[in-house]
């Protein structure tokens, strides 16, 4: 198969199910047009949006397969959807959170969340109506997006981040360590919860030694450096859900720590590492986390079993091959 994806890169998976694909036996290329100090390049085409308008028309006859992302096409409003469709082409939308987060349903159910990174309700409804239109299945990375897209599309499936293994040697934290490193990366400090964590860790810093870093404004290469010299990492604790900074974290064999909300924690596998936090618990249960080194390690031996057995970019693309063979055309 010639698969497309494109046109903005989240969190390099893109690049990482390309390579994976790749690995498989077929021709896969992200074409991207988002770029951040995280400098994603992996199996990736750099590029821009004007770059791509000048050479949409040989993108649109050679690919099999169409794994859009992020709720964005190849052309400007959508137009290059009725051509595929009109040339019998496979697509697929993936969505990622922020694309599609309405603000009154994600309210519903989570008191802390932060939608301010998304677009009005009316604009996502919008989006969403005219791209399935002419896509009929969608891809969401867990189950806290699936609502705000099932009753768009024809069938919505969940596959999980995947990440490239050979990249994470685990560094499990060490049992003697007695001032444990506590890191914390917020692309968005406010839909992480960064203002609560910190707070948190000025009123634990009373009672216990540890060390905190705050990573910021490097690149994943950098990031992943950093990360593997941590005991304890925590990622988001307001979304009510993980996002890559858990499945990388694991990864390294590090204990992570993340808001999962209460309705939502049955749909993970049940050996979900996570130590669950919120803004009201996270003092608590870190500081469980400060004082039980060899809880801190058991939780990172688990963590990289967990993202072996679930996340791994050649686990995770078995089931994307198995949407593109079913995907209408």
């Amino acid at each position: 198969m010639k698969i497309f994806h494109g046109i903005i890169e989240i969190a390099g998976q893109m690049g990482i199910l390309s390579g994976a694909l790749k690995r498989k036996g077929h021709l896969s290329v992200g074409y991207n047009t988002f770029h951040s100090y995280l400098g994603y390049k992996d199996h990736l085409i750099n590029t821009d949006w004007f770059e791509i308008q000048n050479i949409y028309k040989p993108l649109l006859n050679f690919f099999d397969v169409y794994h859009f992302h992020y709720g964005s096409t190849i052309l400007d409003n959508f137009a290059d959807l009725p051509i595929l469709a009109g040339k019998g082409k496979k697509m697929v939308m993936h969505h990622w959170g922020n694309d599609v987060r309405f603000h009154d349903k994600a309210r519903e159910r989570n008191p802390y969340v932060f939608t301010g990174d998304s677009p009005p309700n009316e604009e996502i409804h919008q989006r969403l109506s005219e791209i399935s239109k002419y896509i009929k299945e969608a891809i969401v990375q867990d189950y806290e997006v699936l609502p705000y897209v099932e009753p768009y599309y024809e069938k919505v499936h969940v596959v999980p981040i995947a990440v490239e293994l050979a990249r994470f040697q685990p560094v499990y934290p060490a049992l003697e360590q007695t001032t444990p490193l506590i890191l914390h990366a917020p692309t968005n400090p406010e839909f992480k919860g960064t203002a609560s964590i910190e707070q948190t860790l000025v009123e634990l810093k009373k009672q216990y030694p540890f060390r905190y870093r705050r990573i910021e404004q490097m690149s994943n290469e950098e990031a992943l450096r950093l990360y593997a010299q941590a005991d304890i990492i925590i990622d988001q604790i307001r979304c009510g859900s993980h996002g890559l900074l858990s499945v990388e974290a694991m990864a390294l064999g590090k204990p992570v720590v993340a808001y999962i909300r209460d309705d939502l924690a049955a749909k993970f596998p049940p050996d979900l590492p996570i130590v669950n936090a919120n803004p009201d618990t996270l003092y608590e249960q870190l500081k469980k986390l400060l004082e039980q080194p060899e809880l801190r390690q058991q939780l990172g031996i688990q963590g990289r079993q967990y993202v072996e057995k679930y996340h791994a970019s050649d686990v995770v693309v078995e089931q994307l091959l198995a949407i593109y063979e079913n995907l209408p055309h």
